[in-house]
């Protein structure tokens, strides 16, 4: 899109087709500047893994698409998640009413990604608070089949 890149990251884990998109805006330089990280990082928060089913397998495709695809991107890159504080889409407590951070802030101060793998699919799994009561209707419209 003219000097501005979009590198699309598949980060499955909240649901299977959860994307992230790294842009990289020529202008400023070569190196991205800011993450769309849709419901994977939050600030504060990683995304619930339990909405389209088997939440501990789901964890641990969340565990490792935060691992392998964001958190070897540099530190100072800007992160912008899809939601904040007051959404259900957030595993555990620690959701932040900030709408945006770096890599490097969540990686000092968001404990559930200095977890190992197994403890990470633990917590996150059991931290999940009951789905949107509208969660079906939800789910239908997402799949484009009528409410």
């Amino acid at each position: 899109m003219g000097n501005t890149i979009i590198r699309v990251l598949h980060t499955p884990g909240h649901t299977p087709e959860s994307i992230a998109l790294l842009v990289t805006d020529l202008r400023r330089g070569p190196e991205p500047w800011f993450v769309l990280t849709g419901d994977t990082i939050f600030v504060g928060a990683v995304g619930r893994p339990d909405l389209p089913g088997n939440k501990e397998r789901n964890a641990a495709l969340l565990h490792a698409s935060i691992h392998e695809k964001l958190l070897p991107l540099p530190g100072e890159l800007e992160i912008y998640p899809a939601h904040f504080l007051g959404s259900a889409c957030g595993a555990g407590l620690n959701l932040s009413g900030k709408p945006c951070s770096t890599l490097a802030f969540e990686k000092r101060w968001n404990r559930v990604l200095s977890m190992d793998r197994d403890a990470f699919v633990a917590h996150v799994s059991g931290a999940v608070a009951a789905p949107p009561s509208e969660f079906d209707t939800i789910l239908r419209f997402n799949q484009g089949r009528s409410p």
